[in-house]
């Protein structure tokens, strides 16, 4: 099952997508029994070349910015009428009308679910909810007790530091006195 970070990617790579004026946008959920590849396809195309690489550079700056997360892998960007970028958990396809049409990913992928950018966003906000509700909220008392561990390596980590500058500068001594 994809995680809560997963399908956030999946979301903002759909969205950055979008903004750059993605035409037939779909989503994939592919089946695990099938496809221990990835999770997702995202799969777009552009009405040209220039315009997919304008894809793919917002894809790719959006989750850089947003997440920190680079492509593990990026093809087809000199040619640019199929470009493939790999996230592990999705992969996202951006194609020129044409290569769409004649390699149909879709089609190959019979047993995948296609799902909309709606649903997927649905279904974070469940995972969200559960997560928070099966956190309980910590009391004063570990709370305190996490300041005051804090507080105790915090202390034991400066004798340790002054323990070594005080060996250094006995070293140095000895070394003078030599």
């Amino acid at each position: 099952m994809p995680s809560i970070e997963s399908n956030q990617l999946l979301l903002a790579a759909a969205a950055a997508a979008e903004d750059k004026k993605a035409e037939d946008l779909r989503i994939l959920a592919l089946d695990s029994a099938e496809s221990s590849l990835t999770d997702y396809f995202l799969i777009c195309n552009g009405t040209n070349d220039r315009q997919n690489l304008a894809i793919s550079d917002e894809i790719e700056l959006r989750l850089k910015r947003d997440f920190g997360m680079y492509p593990n892998s990026v093809e087809g960007r000199r040619q640019a009428e199929w470009i493939l970028m790999d996230y592990v958990d999705f992969i996202v396809h951006i194609f020129s009308q044409e290569k769409r049409a004649f390699y149909g990913l879709e089609r190959l992928r019979k047993s995948a679910k296609t799902i909309s950018v709606d649903e997927l966003n649905d279904e974070v906000k469940k995972m969200i909810a559960g997560a928070r509700a099966k956190k309980p909220a910590p009391t004063k008392a570990v709370a305190r007790k996490a300041v005051v561990k804090k507080a105790v390596r915090r202390a034991s980590a400066k004798k340790v530091l002054v323990k070594k500058m005080m060996a250094k500068k006995a070293a140095k001594k000895a070394a003078k006195k030599k």
